[in-house]
């Protein structure tokens, strides 16, 4: 079968790329954006990388992958990193390495974030707010049959210590503090988190930070109180833990 030829040129003609169904033409800049995407995503995944090992990986000419790296850092999504060992390297300049950067990270996690509020939202629309606060009790369930062993095993007085040290663990960076009374919330400790995971998602879902305060009932045996949520504004996640246990744990927002 003979290739069609440009009519300007007598050259081959281009391809122009179709969907995967085969049925409409794909615009080729959003070829190109997929592209970049699976370039970024391969740094992000196993960089540090050279171009010549990102181009085997995916398939492509270095010349591309070139391409994209450098659109890439220009927009400071990644960044240049010299090879630790050149030792054993002959003449000429050492293969350039790339990783990703914060901003690069954050582009990925915000991605992230659009894709579970997304999901949430088409789970709120079909199946209303109960079904998300479901979800949302689902998604902590592994996280308190992890933490339970831990928390039970540490004594009495360690407990709240036990379930900070194992949400640091996860990415929380959580930490304790003993306070006196607080209005009606009375004495105990606060169990602040100065990171939430979820906290642009929980922004518009507020059942996701009421299914952990919840979870954290249940692991101390003891009333708790949301006093601060780092979805809503605050700097810290602040949770008051009551020092009088309880048979039946309760849960308590702060008013806003």
């Amino acid at each position: 079968m003979k290739k069609a030829l440009n009519p300007r040129d007598g050259r081959p003609a281009a391809r122009v790329p179709v969907s995967a169904s085969g049925s409409a033409p794909v615009a080729p800049q959003a070829v190109e954006a997929s592209t970049r995407d699976r370039v970024a995503r391969t740094v992000l995944e196993n960089g540090p990388l050279t171009a010549a090992a990102l181009a085997e990986r995916l398939g492509l000419t270095t010349a591309a992958v070139r391409r994209h790296l450098d659109a890439l850092l220009a927009d400071t999504l990644i960044e240049e990193r010299q090879p630790r060992n050149l030792g054993n390297r002959g003449r000429g300049r050492p293969a350039r390495l790339f990783a990703m950067t914060a901003a690069g990270r954050d582009q990925f996690d915000q991605a992230y974030d659009d894709l579970a509020a997304s999901a949430l939202r088409f789970l709120a629309d079909h199946g209303g707010t109960d079904a998300v606060a479901n979800f949302a009790r689902q998604r902590v369930a592994d996280l308190e049959a992890r933490y339970r062993p831990v928390v039970e095993a540490a004594p009495a007085d360690g407990r709240t210590q036990a379930l900070a040290e194992a949400l640091s663990g996860d990415g929380y960076a959580a930490s304790t503090r003993t306070v006196p009374g607080l209005g009606r919330a009375g004495a105990g400790e606060q169990l602040c988190q100065h990171n939430c995971p979820v906290a642009h998602v929980a922004e518009q879902f507020p059942q996701l930070c009421e299914a952990e305060t919840e979870v954290f009932a249940r692991l101390l045996g003891t009333s708790v109180q949301r006093l601060a949520t780092i979805a809503h504004g605050d700097g810290v996640c602040t949770t008051h833990i009551s020092h009088v246990p309880t048979s039946r744990p309760t849960t308590r927002r702060t008013s806003r």
